[in-house]
């Protein structure tokens, strides 16, 4: 369904040390993900992930969206932003975990768009 919450990711200064600390403080599992300084997040019960050099970040919240060219129209007209997510694009990244933009609304708050992969 649009508009559900469809991922949550964790931006770092270092990966290793986000892992490390989520995986002591709530017993999350990880896995490598996609862009080579990532992570897959297991046992938080929505699909999520932590990348580093993101220095300052905040967590994303992803909404699912089933077209993504259509959403990223909808928030510029109003008056949002949307951007690709660096590295995250390519054919085979996108078959594998969909497609996503990072947006933000007509006051600055950032959140995500994310397309499921087309199986």
């Amino acid at each position: 369904m649009a508009g559900e919450v469809s991922f949550i990711e964790f931006g770092a200064t270092d990966a290793v040390t986000a892992r490390s600390f989520y995986g002591k403080l709530f017993g999350w599992s990880f896995k490598p993900g996609p862009g080579g300084d990532g992570y897959l997040i297991g046992g938080v019960g929505v699909p999520a992930g932590v990348h580093g050099g993101d220095e300052g970040a905040a967590p994303y919240v992803f909404f699912r969206v089933d077209d993504l060219d259509a959403a990223v129209a909808a928030v510029e007209r109003l008056g949002g932003t949307a951007e690709p997510v660096a590295d995250a694009d390519g054919e085979e990244s996108a078959a594998i975990y969909g497609e996503f933009r990072l947006c933000r609304d007509d006051q600055g708050s950032p959140f995500g768009l994310h397309r499921p992969p087309r199986h």
